[in-house]
């Protein structure tokens, strides 16, 4: 039993019932977007052959994931008994996100992509001078 179930601390029932449908509303908005906002940026980057619009994709599916354990979680009477699985369902997502960043990386590294490059030069200001004297990442990058 927690601090908000004792009688006296807490919302009112009617108000308790009233911020559960807040939240339900604010879930569903923020999932809808969410699931917009992965297929523009996979679509694109599968377009684009870029990793980077992929990755922020693959991050907004983590996001969904994520909404839909906690709005899960918060779903049953007793929600702490739920906690360690929800968390765990939005571990793995972000886990799943690093090992494709890691894996795109390791490949773009092998495979000695000027793209990657780029994005290391750009990503590391302080040494991009000296990394991108030979041309591998224009202006636009900078």
């Amino acid at each position: 039993m927690s601090a908000l179930d004792l009688p006296g601390i807490g919302p009112a029932p009617a108000r308790r019932a009233a911020l559960r449908r807040r939240i339900r509303l604010l879930v569903a908005a923020t999932i809808t977007y969410n699931v917009i906002e992965a297929m523009v940026s996979i679509t694109a980057g599968a377009v684009a052959s870029s990793a980077a619009l992929i990755g922020f994709g693959l991050d907004s599916i983590g996001e969904v994931a994520s909404a839909a354990a906690v709005a899960w979680q918060f779903s049953a009477a007793d929600h702490e008994r739920r906690e360690r699985t929800a968390l765990r369902v939005i571990a793995v997502g972000f886990f799943a996100l690093a090992a494709y960043v890691t894996a795109d990386a390791a490949g773009a590294v092998k495979e000695g992509r000027a793209a990657w490059r780029g994005d290391a030069c750009c990503a590391v200001p302080a040494a991009s001078e000296g990394a991108c004297s030979d041309g591998c990442c224009g202006p636009a990058d900078r």
